[in-house]
């Protein structure tokens, strides 16, 4: 279970930096119903932000239900494929960002923005790396 916490706490952080918004808020949504009744009971004074809920439900993993549990491990193997994801289209298209998008700030979809803008520039190795993982058509 440990390893459950730390990865979610991890991989989270990333996403909240390079991610994508909607994925985050799903595997929130995930936690948030899965987990509802131990964060109603342990966690309600939490103020969220920075994994202080993830420190909380960590806290608390004695306590944690079947249902809660099941959230978290769910939560942490979809935050680990997207990580992989992350990391495949990172490796395909990391020339591609730098000759076609080196002014552009990460995140908010800006890098994709931009490949998508320099279209006919990409190589193909990173367009067929962004349709492998869902980024494109």
């Amino acid at each position: 279970m440990k390893r459950i916490f730390c990865i979610i706490g991890v991989v989270a952080m990333s996403l909240g930096v390079v991610g994508n918004l909607s994925a985050q808020e799903t595997i929130i949504e995930t936690v948030a119903t899965g987990c509802k009744t131990e964060l109603e009971t342990y966690c309600k004074n939490v103020t969220p932000g920075e994994g202080r809920i993830l420190a909380c439900l960590y806290a608390y993993q004695d306590k944690l239900s079947g249902k809660c549990e099941y959230a978290l491990y769910n939560a942490a193997a979809r935050l680990e494929r997207a990580v992989a994801a992350l990391t495949y289209v990172t490796s395909e298209c990391e020339a591609d960002v730098a000759a076609n998008c080196g002014g552009v700030k990460a995140g908010e979809g800006r890098l994709l923005q931009c490949l998508e803008k320099n279209e006919a520039k990409v190589s193909q190795r990173c367009k067929g790396a962004l349709k492998d993982v869902g980024l494109k058509k």
